[in-house]
């Protein structure tokens, strides 16, 4: 019976991500500055208002597209925060988490045989959900330009079979940030394109200088572009499964249709916690942000005092530092180091071949665990170093 499973399926590897972070249990003492998970509790308010939801029997289906409080209330907050106008009506449908809203994206857009642009390194599960439908993912190099896609990078990349162009800033695992100005010359490049936009915005609110801006409001890039956002990172909600898509009607009535197929609705409780959080909550994320920023200061510090190359990340909670001094793989190198000094992090191939000879850290976590992470792959360096 194996050889009737669906080839595509058994051709998918396990993220890279997650075969380093599975590695950890055999290493007790381990620390792990692996997972992008933010270290803060879901705020209080929001705990609460998940509670009354449960108490007031708010535990039934939900519409399709999210109940429409938590879509008007979505609708506001992306409006007030990044100039973003979608109608709760008919543009906006909440689903379960943003992984589900990429997959039923990709779904919507894609027909085999056809192109998705993406700028590389980048977070792995794209990859393997373009291949399910069919498709090839394109990868642009952007270790030459600080890691942000450029317009000319972009234009060199698109042929007749792109169907579609992945944004996804700030950036997972680089934390880079696309410029304003640099928005403007990919947007420069797709508009008028028969080219759909994915813009992948779920570290939105973790932007440490300048703000963050969306394709979506350049000039002739609404009716093309696919914003999908959510509240795992922004509010400490990872577990809570809560995202959304934003796109114009044309698309959203499309989405909406595998969305229901594929899940129903997200959870009435999870979307109760999420109206709380886009209203009581509107600015939950700003004390995370400066905490954050913070950390990366000081990790950005650490490893360029162990004389490691590192690009200081605009926005989310990773830095990507560069091993390929030591002439290991980014895999022997993040083996190695949890075997000898009992910290893991992620190898750069896990974001395709382009991260290759970097690590991913993340510093979502304490900053007493940060620097004793920190401590312990200064000493493994310097074994390296001799």
């Amino acid at each position: 019976m194996q050889s009737l499973l669906n080839p595509q399926v058994k051709d998918i590897q396990l993220s890279g991500i997650r075969r380093l972070f599975n590695l950890i249990p055999n290493y007790p003492g381990a620390l792990s500055l692996t997972i992008g998970q933010p270290d803060f509790p879901t705020p209080a308010h929001v705990k609460e208002a998940a509670k009354r939801a449960i108490d007031e029997n708010q535990t039934t289906y939900t519409h399709n597209a999210g109940t429409i409080e938590l879509r008007r209330a979505a609708s506001a907050f992306v409006e007030q925060h990044y100039g973003l106008t979608y109608r709760p009506e008919d543009e906006i449908i909440t689903t379960n988490g943003v992984s589900e809203a990429i997959d039923i994206v990709l779904r919507t857009v894609l027909e085999p045989g056809y192109d998705v642009v993406l700028p590389g390194p980048v977070y792995p599960a794209y990859d393997p959900l373009i291949r399910l439908m069919g498709c090839r993912p394109l990868y642009v190099d952007t270790r030459d330009s600080g890691f942000v896609l450029t317009g000319e990078k972009l234009k060199g990349a698109l042929t007749d079979r792109t169907r579609c162009v992945i944004l996804p800033y700030p950036s997972n695992p680089t934390g880079c940030v696309v410029p304003a100005e640099e928005l403007a010359a990919i947007a420069d490049v797709l508009r008028n394109r028969e080219v759909f936009i994915i813009s992948d915005e779920i570290y939105s609110e973790l932007v440490y200088e300048g703000g963050h801006h969306s394709i979506a409001t350049l000039p002739g890039m609404r009716n093309q572009t696919i914003v999908v956002n959510g509240l795992s990172k922004s509010h400490a909600m990872t577990g809570w499964r809560i995202g959304f898509t934003f796109a114009p009607k044309y698309i959203s009535e499309q989405l909406l249709k595998v969305h229901q197929y594929n899940a129903t609705c997200a959870s009435s409780v999870s979307q109760a916690a999420a109206v709380e959080a886009l209203t009581n909550g509107i600015n939950d994320a700003e004390e995370m942000r400066l905490v954050y920023r913070d950390r990366r200061d000081y990790v950005c510090n650490r490893l360029e005092q162990m004389g490691l190359a590192v690009t200081r990340p605009s926005g989310a909670f990773y830095v990507f530092p560069s091993i390929s001094q030591f002439g290991l793989t980014s895999w022997d190198f993040a083996t190695r180091m949890l075997a000898e000094s009992l910290v893991a992090v992620v190898p750069g191939s896990a974001f395709s071949q382009t991260g290759e000879g970097h690590i991913r850290i993340s510093f979502a976590s304490s900053m007493e665990t940060l620097e004793e992470g920190l401590n312990r792959i200064e000493r493994f360096v310097k074994s390296l170093n001799g």
